[in-house]
């Protein structure tokens, strides 16, 4: 073959490969961003699909995706979906359970870790803390809208908003990390991205809440097909391990 029809046959290969390849826009809450990032090379590897994520509160995404902002894939609880498929936004269809995730208890690393193995002592810390980082309630964010609902069924929800460090997005931990915090509360998947914090544990099962995370397709996705691929990806066999290490477990019935 001379060389310009290889180049020829070359470009038309090209072209194939890119009008069959499409850019996937995923909406995903900060607590399941570490599961999707961890899957999205092999999935761009297997299919040629390109996937931007963009993550943010619970709240806040409900807020952008009711104000017209496009997206393909969106990861959020099921009541939240449920409402967005209501308003059009999300295709109407049972939201896809992805998984589950517990509240978390942090420190600096390095630092000793208190002793949260009963309610009791668990409250006990978080009174003796100088600073307690958590989500800002305000954001929309699930951690902190319970925490401060728990706090309050306590009586001591004044003392604890006194010494908060409220977080209006992102990991919280960080301000362990940055000296604002000695003591931070987060869903764990969070808390374990951030290097320079140590996770002490789950807070006790009794007063343990679980936030499930659930996937949707844009009722105005791109490209339907390719959106239907990754979303199926979320809750293949490769996402198990996936969830496992990234501090999350099965979602159940």
């Amino acid at each position: 073959m001379r060389a310009s029809a290889l180049v020829a046959a070359t470009g038309i290969m090209l072209m194939a490969t890119d009008l069959s390849a499409a850019e996937i826009k995923v909406l995903t809450a900060g607590a399941f961003k570490p599961v999707v990032t961890a899957l999205v090379p092999a999935f761009e590897r297997e299919t040629g699909h390109k996937v931007v994520v963009d993550n943010d509160t619970a709240g806040a995404l409900t807020k952008r995706i009711t104000g017209g902002e496009a997206f393909d894939v969106v990861v959020l609880t099921p009541a939240a979906l449920q409402q967005l498929a209501k308003a059009g936004k999300v295709v109407d269809a049972p939201p896809r359970r992805l998984a589950r995730v517990a509240i978390g208890v942090a420190v600096k690393k390095g630092d000793k870790a208190p002793d949260i193995s009963t309610v009791a002592a668990f409250r006990a810390a978080l009174q003796s803390a100088r600073k307690v980082a958590m989500i800002d309630p305000a954001a929309g964010g699930s951690s902190g809208i319970y925490l401060t609902k728990l706090f309050d069924t306590w009586g001591v929800g004044d003392e604890i908003r006194a010494k908060a460090v409220l977080v209006p997005g992102g990991l919280v931990a960080e301000r362990l990390v940055t000296g604002e915090a000695d003591l931070a509360l987060h869903q764990i998947s969070e808390i374990l991205a951030v290097p320079g914090a140590d996770l002490v544990g789950p807070i006790p099962a009794e007063i343990q809440n679980y936030t499930v995370y659930a996937g949707g397709l844009g009722a105005g996705a791109r490209d339907r097909a390719a959106a239907e691929a990754f979303l199926a990806a979320l809750s293949g066999a490769g996402a198990a391990s996936v969830l496992k290490d990234k501090g999350m477990e099965s979602p159940g019935s």
